[in-house]
C-alpha cells in the first residue's frame, strides 16, 4: 500500500507526464505550422512517450492499492520561437522534471517504500536518456545556425526517428 506521502506525489508526476506530453505536443504542432515536418514528427513521439510515462505512473499507484486523482494540467504555449529556443525549452523541461522524479525518489526512500524505489530506478535512468537527446540536438542546432540547407538535413534526420 501507497503512503498518502507517496500517492499525491505519484498523483502529482501522472499530472506532469501529462504537460509534458501536452507541451511536447504544442510544439511538435507548432514546427508543422512552419514547415519542419521533421522535428514535428520528433515531438509527436516524445509526447507519446511522455503519455506513456504518464500510464505506467498509473498502473504503479494502481497496482500497489493506490487511487488515481487526475488532477488540471496548464494550457501549454502556442507559439515558439525558432528550432533552437524550442530544444532549450525542452532541456529546460526535462531538466524540471528529472527534479520532480528526484524528489519523488527522495519520498519513497523516507516512507522505506522500496518497491517505489526501484520503479522510479527506471525513470532515473530515462531522465538520464532524455536530457542527453535534448543537448545533442541543441549542439547540432548551434553548429547550424542560419544554414538553412543543414536545418532541413536535420530536419529529415529528425523524421527518421522511430517509436520506442
Amino acid at each position: 500500500m501507497l503512503s498518502k506521502a507517496v500517492s499525491d506525489a505519484m498523483n502529482d508526476q501522472i499530472r506532469h507526464e501529462i504537460y509534458s506530453s501536452y507541451l511536447y505536443l504544442a510544439m511538435s504542432t507548432y514546427c508543422e505550422s512552419i514547415n519542419l515536418p521533421g522535428f514535428a514528427h520528433w515531438l509527436r513521439l516524445q509526447a507519446a512517450e511522455e503519455h506513456g510515462h504518464a500510464m505506467k505512473f498509473r498502473a504503479h499507484v494502481e497496482d500497489r492499492g493506490g487511487r488515481v486523482i487526475l488532477q488540471a494540467i496548464d494550457q501549454p504555449p502556442a507559439e515558439f520561437k525558432q528550432p533552437l529556443d524550442i530544444f532549450k525549452q525542452v532541456l529546460e523541461h526535462e531538466k524540471k522534471v528529472t527534479s520532480l522524479i528526484n524528489k519523488l525518489y527522495e519520498t519513497a526512500l523516507k516512507d522505506n517504500d522500496y518497491a517505489t524505489q526501484i520503479f522510479l530506478q527506471w525513470f532515473i535512468s530515462e531522465q538520464v536518456e532524455e536530457e542527453k537527446n535534448a543537448t545533442a540536438i541543441i549542439e547540432q542546432l548551434k553548429m547550424i545556425g542560419e544554414a538553412k540547407t543543414a536545418l532541413i538535413m536535420l530536419d529529415r534526420h529528425l523524421a527518421s526517428r522511430s517509436a520506442g
